[in-house]
């Protein structure tokens, strides 16, 4: 007989585990042929792709799983998704046009904004704080007898 009845069958190895990889190769390389992006599609290409996709999303759940925790919680929620891609620099860059729904907005206070008395109170305080003596009044005088030469 020719022909096989069960018995030993190979079990199929995706190309996604061949890869190392979890996202699905096989998935992105229908997609990229069903959307007419070229006439035709390289074997490698879905690979790349997959590959690409999978280090974007494993860096974005990284940097927002910190912001997470950074904010005492288990669970990421879209602000920590826009709190991680608006802090860094790279990802900020590429999602730039980007809006995420209950995302919000960056922390930001206009320096100019800011009450001045804080400012103020913080200037006060440094030159407490500076232990070096005062000079004494005898040094404001030679302003005065560079004044009288001026006039001369």
């Amino acid at each position: 007989m020719a022909g096989r009845k069960g018995g030993d069958r190979k079990k199929s190895v995706t190309r996604s585990v061949k890869a190392g990889l979890q996202f699905p190769v096989g998935r992105i390389g229908r997609f990229l042929k069903k959307g007419r992006y070229a006439q035709r599609v390289g074997s490698g290409a879905p690979v790349y792709l997959a590959a690409v996709l999978e280090y974007l999303a494993a860096e974005v759940l990284e940097l927002a799983g910190n912001a997470a925790k950074d904010n005492k919680k288990s669970r990421i929620v879209p602000r920590h998704l826009l709190l991680a891609i608006r802090n860094d620099q790279e990802l900020g860059k590429l999602l730039a046009g980007v809006t995420i729904a209950h995302g919000g907005v960056l922390p930001n206070i206009h320096s100019v904004l800011l009450p001045k008395k804080a400012a103020e109170k913080a200037e006060k305080a440094e030159a407490t704080k500076s232990p070096k003596k005062k000079k004494p009044a005898a040094a404001k005088t030679p302003k005065k007898g560079a004044a009288a030469a001026a006039e001369e």
